[in-house]
């Protein structure tokens, strides 16, 4: 059974972000000016600024600053697709749907349209969020993002922080190296976490019944 982790992360996620304050969150890599091609400079943009743009180059916007996606690493690889893969059969006669990078989640499509983001993995239980049929427009219920060096810090702060703002109900974080996952769901206006070992079994709250043994996940 998995318990509370009083751990940096937890103590990290628990300081408040000031909006627009990304220093030190963004990929380090982070770099668009030969991607975002635009007839002017702009200090924030919005998805239909991001649709003209060139589509051999993967990136998301965190309000409306342009991030770009490097290609993940093999292990990275590995872990999503036994994902997919159990989530894919638990999911066969239920009414969600789950979908992975590269594919279009638009939060805040109602307000200033400027948080895209492509997440690893994510389900969605309301169709009416894919209507648009490019995109998921809206909150999905549930999302996976797994840890890379690069991105750590964007995924466990900036987007963790949206996930919350926008309405996602469950958020698991996976970090392949340390094999652990740390799952949060949303409980009285915030994400309460929980940290899972390689030898536990994670249940998902928000898709009832699916449970994953993590030794299937993290075996080499």
């Amino acid at each position: 059974m998995a318990t509370s982790d009083i751990s940096a992360v937890e103590a990290a996620i628990a300081q408040p972000l000031k909006e627009g304050d990304y220093t030190d969150y963004l990929p380090k890599s982070n770099s668009y000016a030969s991607i975002v091609k635009v007839d002017e400079v702009k200090e924030r943009f919005t998805y239909a600024d991001y649709c003209t743009w060139e589509e051999d180059v993967r990136y998301e916007l965190i309000d409306g600053i342009p991030v770009v996606l490097w290609a993940p690493t093999l292990q990275h690889q590995r872990v999503l697709r036994k994902f997919i893969r159990i989530i894919d059969t638990f999911l066969d006669d239920k009414p969600c749907e789950m979908f992975f990078a590269p594919s279009d989640v638009r939060l805040n499509h109602l307000e200033k349209d400027d948080n895209v983001f492509q997440p690893d993995l994510y389900v969605v239980c309301d169709e009416k969020k894919l209507e648009d049929g490019k995109a998921c427009c809206g909150a999905p219920d549930f999302v996976i993002e797994i840890l890379s060096p690069s991105t750590a810090r964007y995924d466990l702060f900036l987007k963790y922080q949206r996930y919350l703002k926008y309405g996602v109900r469950e958020y698991w974080i996976i970090d392949p190296d340390a094999n652990k996952i740390f799952a949060f769901v949303f409980e009285d206006e915030n994400f309460k976490m929980m940290t899972f070992e390689k030898t536990e079994t994670i249940t998902s709250r928000d898709l009832k019944g699916l449970s994953i043994n993590l030794a299937e996940i993290f075996s080499d």
